[in-house]
């Protein structure tokens, strides 16, 4: 089933659908944070998404505090998971002028939500939601966000196949319009992750659910994962945004730049128009090879009428001159009778034969 993001329409037989996810890349700066999407617009990204959460309502302080050591990306972070979290939150006051920029540039504005109130306030400005893959077990999070209405991506990082199937069986009971994301949730850059990501699910994706237009959080660096998940069906593409991977902050360091994401919207786009059709036909641009490439029979001696063709008189080479006979057809030929005078290399047409 297609469905729209704004004005674009999302599926199997349209282009990618880029989303920049900027999230905590502003730093903590309004100006940065609008800056951000221009940039992202420059780049070829047809929607600039953004983060909203509270430090209280997504971490536990003594939750992280009490763990015996900080694991996965984390662990080299400077301050608190806490402190980390609330210098990264996006103040609710933001939101009408981060999606007036976005009208201004022409490009979406959207979000991903991770509490109730986030979600409500989010309704009056973004034209879908995205749930982050930490919240698949969160049914009750993902129903009310269904309930909005809007186009739901869903990110199914570290999840089972039986956390995607509860995740989206709720949604779908509320809300058809549902795009269904493969994702790994490492955020190292590590060069091992390209090991883990397993594109391949997205044909499990499209067996179970073949309604459900297909996508890719990704994470890795450089553009390999996403012209395989695009290879393999997926139709929306969502990768953090930054201006400076060199910048202090969670997701700067394994972000696309401005540079990089021309690069993949490029590539991506060459990628789509190689994609072409499942039809197996001679292409508008191959036409003139048909004829140098491929071969025709032609006579390997001089020929007169009356006689019988036999294998020793008949050449395959090309080219295959319009009309002439096609190699597949020389058991045909082989047993006919010459009806007149044919050269040396002359292409061979059923006109010249006759029965004996």
């Amino acid at each position: 089933m297609d469905l729209k993001i704004g004005n674009h329409p999302i599926g199997k037989d349209h282009p990618t659908y880029f989303i920049a996810d900027i999230a905590a890349n502003h730093d903590g700066s309004l100006e940065r944070a609008k800056l951000l999407i221009r940039l992202a617009k420059e780049a070829g990204a047809d929607a600039a998404k953004f983060q909203n959460f509270q430090a209280p309502k997504i971490v536990s302080d003594y939750g992280f505090t009490h763990m015996n050591a900080r694991v996965s990306h984390q662990a080299k972070w400077e301050k608190s998971v806490t402190e980390v979290y609330a210098s990264a939150s996006l103040p609710f006051d933001w939101t009408p002028i981060l999606k007036a920029t976005c009208d201004e540039v022409g490009i979406d504005y959207f979000s991903s939500p991770y509490d109730f109130e986030a979600i409500d306030m989010l309704d009056d400005y973004v034209p879908a939601y995205k749930i982050g893959s930490g919240d698949i077990t969160w049914i009750e999070a993902c129903e009310r966000i269904a309930s909005k209405g809007k186009p739901v991506l869903l990110a199914t990082g570290a999840s089972t196949i039986g956390d995607v199937q509860r995740a989206v069986e709720a949604i779908l009971a509320i809300n058809p319009q549902l795009v269904l994301m493969q994702c790994n949730t490492n955020y190292t850059a590590a060069d091992g992750n390209f090991d883990h990501i397993h594109l391949n699910v997205l044909r499990t994706y499209q067996s179970m659910y073949p309604e459900l237009p297909l996508g890719l959080s990704d994470h890795t660096h450089g553009h390999a994962t996403v012209l395989g998940a695009v290879t393999l069906g997926a139709r929306v593409v969502e990768k953090h945004f930054t201006d400076d991977n060199g910048r202090v902050g969670p997701d700067h360091p394994f972000a696309m730049n401005p540079q990089t994401w021309a690069e993949m919207v490029r590539a991506t786009r060459q990628l789509e128009r190689a994609l072409g059709s499942g039809d197996k036909f001679v292409a508008d641009n191959e036409r003139e090879t048909v004829v140098i490439q491929r071969r025709c029979l032609r006579a390997a001696r001089d020929l007169q009428p009356g006689e019988i063709i036999s294998r020793e008189m008949i050449d395959v080479l090309r080219p295959a001159t319009p009309g002439a006979i096609q190699p597949y057809k020389l058991d045909d030929l082989i047993g006919l009778k010459v009806l007149e005078r044919i050269s040396t290399g002359q292409e061979l047409r059923w006109s010249q034969f006759g029965n004996p």
